[in-house]
Parts: C-alpha cells; structure tokens; sequence
C-alpha cells in the first residue's frame, strides 16, 4: 500500500489535511564558538539575512542569500551549522545537560551532535554511535570543524548500546525512519506502509536497548521526521506499556500526540508528545521518556 492518495487519506483521518510544504533552510548558531549577534553581522556583511526563529534560542531562517550558507569562512570555522529547524528541537528537550553523560544513539552525520556539545559548552561526556562507517566521516569532520572536545564516536548499532557498559543521563534517540514528504519531494512514490512498518519494529528494538543504558533518573529524548504514527505514537504507546516508561511534557510547537489512532484508544499520557506537521518546518515528532518512579 503506497502512493499519494493512500498516505494523504491516512494523514485525513488522523485529523490533519494534506498541504503543499517547503521548509525554510535555517542554521544554528554555536555559541560556545562565537557570539550570536556577531555572526548576524558578519553573515549580513556577506549577504545572507537571517530571520529569528520564535521558537528556538540560537536558530535562524535564511531570509535571503547571494551566497551559500555553506560556503562561508563562519562555516567552515563551525561557528554555525546548517540545520532543518523543527531537527533542533529534539536536542533542546532535556532538562538538565550540563556536564552530563549524554548517548546520541543514531548520530551521524553529526548536526544534533554538534548541537548537544555547544547545549554543553563542551562539559559532560557524548558518546555518539551510528552503524554506517561512511556516514561516521561526516559525522567525524562535523565535530572537527565545529571544535567539539567532549565526544567519543563508536561505529555501533544502537541496538547494541549495552554492550558499552555504560550508563547515561541523557540519550537522545533521533531515530531512522521514513521520512516525510516535505524533505522528499518522491516520498510518495518510494515509500510503502511495509516500510513504515518494517522501520517501527527497528525503532521500538532501539528504543529498548538504549533504555537499558538508562540512568533511574535520566531522560530519554525520541523523535522522527516520519508523519507515520506506527512511527510515532505508538510506538511511545509500546514503550509506556512494556519498558516501564512514562511520557514528560515537551516543550514546543506544535499538536498534543494522538490518543486516538484509527480508532485504536492509546495510552492518554501520549498526548505529552509533540506531532508538528509539514509547514514553514518539515514534519517532525518528538516525545520525552523517563523511567516511571524516576526523579524529575
């Protein structure tokens, strides 16, 4: 089952109407780099105007641009980095960060990376995994050229996270899934409900063991740029009801998580999550996990 009317109709039933989308590019600053309105000036010198975004603290739209954002010295010094704006929301999630053990479990190529060392100021410990070598490259020259001094970088499947023999405070799961149609424009002729399916399962797998990595009173970030809710909702549903796993309001744009998903009843609590369909931002889902019983 695929093609645009079969996953429009989806979307149409879960109570949000299909539109046309083309998100902004945005950038984010590293502050621990440079200094904000700093880099606002010397962009602005180079042309290339930036835009705030409300809803983020250190994220620009590019506005206009007579050169490539990613063609500037300010870049190539990484003090900033390109980045798709509702994808730095995960990262600013957690409570407490500082001088914390952080696991990104799905890292490369590196922009939420880059982003949890400068939330940091290079504090704490990161260990980044990713299961592709070749994407370990990117992953690797992004840190290099944004300074980063706090990370260790494994080629490891997250679903292989215990065997590290560590425990965290912080794990962010930006998880691999089907994407959306706004960062696609052939989404909806390559992709099927199998893959959706089949990309849930690895999800809810990497979910699992990462949670075993856990602290009692640490915090797990989860998010997808996937629209789909096998992806999404119930999956957190799944978490909730097997891996002793409570929901954390987010904190951004954004719709309440469905509760209702065609017509199966979830686990109330999932409407802490945070579902931001395509707009000015790619579609994005985010939700916050901590162990029940832990401390807030």
């Amino acid at each position: 089952m695929n093609g645009k009317e079969f996953f429009t109709n989806r979307y149409r039933q879960l109570g949000w109407e299909f539109q046309e989308a083309t998100p902004k590019q945005a950038i984010r600053i590293n502050t621990t780099n440079a200094k904000e309105e700093n880099i606002i000036e010397r962009l602005h010198a180079n042309g290339i105007e930036l835009e705030k975004i409300p809803f983020l603290e250190n994220g620009y739209w590019i506005r206009n641009a007579k050169v490539s954002a990613g063609a500037t010295a300010e870049y190539l010094l990484g003090l900033y980095s390109i980045q798709e704006a509702a994808a730095q929301i995960p990262a600013t999630q957690f409570t407490r960060i500082n001088g914390k053990t952080v696991l990104d479990a799905c890292a490369a190529p590196g922009g939420k990376t880059v982003q949890l060392a400068d939330q940091m100021n290079n504090t704490g410990a990161i260990t980044a995994l990713d299961v592709d070598k070749h994407r370990l490259k990117a992953l690797a020259n992004h840190l290099e050229r944004c300074r980063v001094s706090n990370t260790a970088v494994y080629n490891l499947d997250a679903r292989k996270a215990p065997q590290l023999n560590l425990k965290f405070d912080c794990i962010l799961i930006d998880a691999p899934c089907s994407g959306n149609y706004a960062a696609d424009k052939n989404w909806f002729q390559h992709r099927t409900l199998a893959d959706v399916e089949r990309n849930a399962k690895l999800q809810r797998d990497i979910i699992a063991q990462t949670a075993a990595c856990l602290n009692p009173d640490g915090e797990i970030i989860y998010s997808t740029c996937s629209l789909e809710p096998e992806e999404d909702e119930l999956n957190v549903d799944w978490a909730i009801k097997h891996l002793n796993l409570q929901t954390e309001t987010v904190d951004c744009p954004g719709e309440k998580g469905l509760t209702n998903v065609f017509e199966k009843r979830l686990d109330a609590s999932v409407e802490r999550c945070r579902r931001i369909w395509p707009g000015e931002t790619q579609g994005f889902f985010i939700c916050k996990l901590k162990k029940r019983g832990g401390t807030t």
